[in-house]
């Protein structure tokens, strides 16, 4: 059975998190997260590397030790330190990492002093009363855990993140494609609209005979089960938990079923209620006529299908009724923007900081990657545990940026820094070393429960610096994980427009930040949107297609975005105006 990318790269995380509980030494520490995110920012399947006897240590963070443990790993399904923690360290206290306002001190100090070791733990104490009796803990954060614990049992059953689901999905439908007559094959549904969780996968696949694409479908190797099988769909359940569904589809029918099984259900009733003004039935099978229902009059291809309703072909990111039916009847929709309009990278880090590769091979792999400029923005001093650059450091990195850019061919780095706003709203360091950097991404890294117009008028007092560019990660939030932070996000918009400041589009998989709708807020406003992967390893650079994603389905076209600027254009615009 296959083990995939993301399954190693929670193992090594949760190593992480208990030996950084049980206070081991921060260095392990790191090496472990930082093979977490390698492996985890990874476009080939690691298994496959290991089956094909690849050097891992080609990969950055991952040296000869950690390459030993992952060969271990895929081959026997068994982690030994992380065995070996867990019988010293209950396993679910790293589970309790994710409740905002504990950290690995906090995780351990209630371990030592009220035993607590679950979730269940957890809120038997903070609901007697127990937890701000605890040195370090007071009445407002044991609250604050109360009120997280109950939105994760609210929460019921974790849809997949988008980049876990592509690791499934891709492998599995380049699998079934080499079925024999299979003539075309497509992930529909929130994974075709790319949204930022997938629930199950729905695959359809064109054929005349749908024996062998079935047969081929359940025996997969990664199947643990077959929930049903039939002639024309069948539904499996993987070994990561997801279901997928596959259908098997006539030919004429091929479009008007993926337009049916990828658009959003009021998207759908939209469109079926346009064919029935015009005489016209709308259903997975084509588009009939009212009067007769042997033979569709469409149906395969979308374009079809949106023909007979006098619409052109809708982007499968728009289709969520959100005013594309209307802006196609206008001849309005937005041209999205896209991965190949972008010219660089606004956000990246270096091991300087809590990033895995040097200054020389991260600009390297973006020349690679077709960028012609790269901004490194190791960390601020702030960020202690990721051992925050403070002036003098950065001074020191903005010369060796200087003697590199004289050597580089076709790529530039620019200085910059992610910059801390603190809980005043100042920014981390001072306004002298700020104003000689090209780039500054601001951003949250601690007091995420300020309330919500306090935390708002921290960013926009941030905002005020005239060396604020960027805000980073926006509304803070880890996918699954963590909520955003509580802010007026309108009101935060029109200041960043009204300052001439970008809102970054993340692309980390945890984060995807802004959220789509935010993303189409920045865009009625008036405020510039950066499409940033924030790389902490050269193969993290790969991600940029996920901001990509993010920002059309908030309609941003590339005059919304300034890193689709070349290099003087950037420039001037990261003067503020």
């Amino acid at each position: 059975m296959p083990v995939h990318n993301h399954e190693i790269a929670e193992r090594f995380t949760r190593l992480a998190n208990l030996l950084e509980i049980e206070g081991e030494n921060p260095y392990r520490v790191r090496a472990y997260r930082n093979a977490a995110r390698t492996i985890g920012g990874l476009s080939a399947n690691i298994a496959d590397l290991v089956s094909e006897e690849q050097d891992l240590t080609r990969y950055p963070g991952i040296g000869k030790d950690l390459a030993a443990k992952i060969r271990t790993l895929v081959r026997s399904g068994e982690l030994p330190d992380l065995t070996e923690t867990e019988e010293r360290v209950p396993t679910e206290l790293s589970d309790l990492m994710v409740i905002e306002g504990l950290g690995p001190k906090g995780v351990r100090a209630l371990y030592k002093k009220l035993n607590v070791d679950s979730l269940e733990d957890l809120e038997e104490a903070a609901r007697a009363g127990r937890i701000h009796e605890v040195e370090r803990f007071g009445e407002k954060t044991e609250k604050a855990i109360l009120e997280e614990i109950e939105k994760i049992r609210s929460g019921g059953k974790k849809r997949t993140r988008l980049a876990d689901a592509e690791e499934v999905a891709r492998p599995l439908v380049a699998y079934l494609a080499e079925a024999e007559g299979v003539e075309a094959i497509e992930v529909a549904g929130s994974f075709r609209r790319r949204k930022e969780t997938v629930g199950d996968l729905d695959i359809l696949a064109s054929c005349g005979d749908s024996g062998p694409v079935m047969e081929r479908f359940v025996t997969h190797e990664d199947v643990t089960e077959v929930v049903s099988r039939g002639s024309t769909r069948s539904t499996v359940r993987l070994s990561s938990g997801m279901d997928v569904d596959l259908r098997a589809i006539h030919g004429r029918s091929y479009g008007a079923a993926l337009h049916y099984f990828t658009g959003s259900q009021a998207h759908n009733i939209a469109v079926r209620q346009r064919g029935l003004e015009r005489g016209y039935k709308v259903n997975e099978y084509g588009i009939f006529a009212h009067d007769r229902d042997e033979e569709p009059v469409a149906g395969a291809t979308e374009e079809e299908v949106y023909g007979r309703v006098d619409l052109p072909w809708i982007p499968p990111e728009l289709r969520e009724d959100r005013g594309e039916i209307q802006a196609a009847e206008k001849g309005a929709l937005p041209r999205l923007v896209t991965r190949k309009a972008l010219r660089g990278d606004l956000h990246a880090h270096t091991n300087a900081t809590d990033g895995a590769d040097s200054l020389r091979d991260m600009a390297r792999a973006a020349a690679e990657a077709g960028h012609e400029y790269l901004a490194i923005t190791d960390h601020s001093k702030r960020v202690s545990m990721a051992h925050g650059l403070d002036a003098d450091r950065l001074r020191r990195q903005g010369e060796e940026i200087d003697r590199l850019n004289e050597e580089l061919n076709g790529i530039t780095l620019l200085k910059g820094s992610e910059v801390d706003i603190l809980e005043d709203g100042r920014l981390d360091l001072p306004d002298d070393v700020l104003a000689g950097l090209d780039v500054t991404v601001c951003s949250i890294h601690y007091r995420f429960n300020l309330p919500r117009d306090k935390q708002t008028d921290r960013i926009i007092r941030a905002m005020d610096n005239p060396h604020f560019r960027i805000l980073g990660h926006p509304s803070g939030r880890a996918i699954n994980e963590r909520e955003p932070f509580e802010l007026d996000m309108e009101r935060l918009v029109e200041a960043a427009a009204e300052r001439h400041c970008a809102l970054e589009v993340n692309a980390q998989p945890a984060r995807l930040d802004l959220r789509d709708m935010d993303c189409m807020l920045a865009r009625e406003r008036g405020a510039k949107l950066v499409l940033s992967t924030d790389a902490h390893n050269t193969y993290n650079l790969g991600l940029l297609g996920y901001a990509v994603d993010q920002a059309r389905r908030g309609w941003a076209e590339a005059g919304d975005v300034i890193n689709t600027r070349g290099l003087e254009d950037l420039r001037a615009l990261l003067r503020r105006g």
